[in-house]
């Protein structure tokens, strides 16, 4: 019996994803091999890769000016890329609104001249901040948000900040295809797969063309330059093959359920169950100011540190894996993404209430 992972990431796929793939293992679609043994210049991978991008420009109805890439390195990888083929003028403006936000403009910071146009550090995070307009610089090259973060729980929602035209750069890893954007509002788009798309290793970016024109530093590795990728239909070196095959039997998987719009509403409902519980039991606090809370990951406290290790350890018992909190913050995280069925949030509110009623 499979147990409900409620892990940040990597994170549980869903069960139909995993059963095709195990149907496949041997042999894909009369090739005489796993896809992990082709060659990713074969007319049959290409097809899967191809088949993959379509289905995301379908789910995430992307214009088709925007290129959409599959690369590798994580989305850590992006903290630097993006600066190095987009920080034309040498500055850029950061939100930071959490770990990873901070550690996107801490990079950035070594390639040019990165500031922080709004935090929530004043609240440890607790929320996400928005910039007042006269905090972006006119001459930024683009302006940078996360719109989850993972570790506190927090989100924008469908809360877009002030551009002031600057093209908006989003790290959207943690909740990509689990609510609906209008990808239009972006400049660019990375997200890496292992929270809501696939296995770690794959990372996705969609970027809008015109940004990706004009020439970049001299002595840029190819490697690290969008264009290259764009030109070479994300093989200018062997792709993560595997890993691009599984994001698109989850691609194919969320379009047969009803889109994105559908994610979305199914995970509003689940966080609005878990949210509710936490509300009503005075024996758990929930982390993020009410305003942010993510619908992706929700974090919470008991009265003490020694009962969120006796919490995360007896949850384990029953089935309820990798609660425990980031190391940065401690606590307990649910981290409920599109493959969290709602049964998997009623199990852990039925050990919610039971552990509350035993220690409380």
């Amino acid at each position: 019996m499979r147990a409900y992972n409620f892990s940040a990431g990597p994170a549980m796929l869903p069960q139909a994803v995993l059963e095709r793939a195990q149907n496949e293992m041997l042999e894909y679609q009369g090739s005489g091999m796993n896809v992990m043994e082709m060659s990713h210049r074969s007319s049959v991978y290409e097809s899967i890769l191809f088949g993959a991008r379509d289905s995301l420009r379908r789910l995430m109805k992307i214009p088709d000016s925007y290129e959409v890439l599959f690369l590798q390195g994580g989305a850590s990888l992006q903290f630097a890329m993006v600066p190095l083929n987009l920080m034309r003028t040498g500055k850029a403006d950061y939100i930071v609104s959490g770990v990873f936000a901070k550690k996107a403009y801490e990079e950035a910071s070594r390639l040019g001249d990165a500031a922080i146009a709004a935090s929530s550090a004043d609240r440890s995070y607790r929320y996400v901040p928005q910039p007042s307009p006269e905090a972006l610089r006119p001459d930024a090259s683009y302006l940078h948000m996360t719109t989850n973060n993972t570790i506190y729980g927090t989100s924008a929602r469908s809360l877009l900040p002030p551009t002031n035209g600057l093209p908006l750069v989003a790290d959207m890893s943690s909740n990509i295809l689990g609510e609906v954007y209008d990808v239009s509002d972006f400049g660019l788009i990375y997200a890496g797969a292992q929270k809501n798309i696939g296995p770690a290793g794959l990372t996705i970016v969609i970027v809008r063309k015109d940004l990706i024109q004009a020439p970049v530093a001299k002595n840029l590795s190819p490697m690290l330059q969008y264009k290259v990728y764009a030109e070479n239909d994300s093989m200018y070196n062997t792709p993560p093959t595997y890993a691009i095959y599984l994001a698109g039997l989850v691609f194919a998987h969320i379009e047969k359920l009803g889109g994105v719009a559908a994610m979305q509403k199914q995970n509003e409902a689940k966080a609005a169950l878990l949210y509710a519980a936490l509300d009503r039991n005075p024996f758990y606090t929930s982390f993020a100011e009410v305003n942010s809370r993510s619908i992706m990951n929700v974090t919470f406290t008991t009265p003490s540190r020694e009962l969120d290790e006796k919490f995360c350890g007896e949850a384990a018992k029953e089935g309820l894996l990798n609660l425990k909190g980031h190391r940065a913050t401690g606590g307990i995280r649910a981290s409920i993404y599109n493959a969290m069925p709602s049964e998997g949030v009623t199990a852990l509110i039925d050990y919610m209430d039971r552990f509350a009623r035993r220690n409380g």
